[in-house]
């Protein structure tokens, strides 16, 4: 008898919708992460919003490529330095500090992690997925 996934997924959600305290939103983001929730555009997270995608094209034009999409957002650059493994650029908006880090996985192959910290213990996955987003915009005009 084989049992069916998303069922228990959704039961269990219903179940930790009761739960009183911290303890239902911490395991409801467990749920999501467990689900395997992702973009229709394969940006993925780690547990703490931290967003992060692969493309397929070189270290330098992914970077030209993000640093339009800041522009493009009316983010603000503080600077960009190389990495050992590739390059990291700081900006900011409004009330977010963005982190980005851009590794070269081959010459023709770079990964980009992204992170718009609101704050000591917040951080904001949608903007962090959004600089991602217009990256691969842009990419795609290339």
């Amino acid at each position: 008898m084989q049992q069916n996934s998303t069922g228990s997924f959704f039961l269990v959600g219903l179940i930790l919708l009761h739960l009183n305290g911290c303890a239902a939103p911490v395991a409801l983001t467990l749920l999501g992460v467990g689900a395997g929730v992702t973009t229709g555009t394969a940006v993925s997270y780690t547990m703490d919003g931290i967003a992060y995608r692969t493309f397929t094209a070189p270290l330098a034009q992914v970077e030209r490529a993000t640093l339009t999409a800041l522009n493009d957002m009316g983010m603000e650059v503080d600077g960009a330095e190389k990495t050992d493994e590739g390059k990291a650029i700081k900006a900011k908006g409004a009330d977010r500090q963005i982190e980005i880090e851009l590794q070269a996985i081959s010459s023709k192959t770079t990964r980009i992690r992204t992170v718009a910290k609101q704050g000591w213990f917040f951080k904001d996955r949608a903007t962090a997925t959004e600089i991602i987003l217009q990256t691969e915009r842009i990419l795609g005009k290339a």
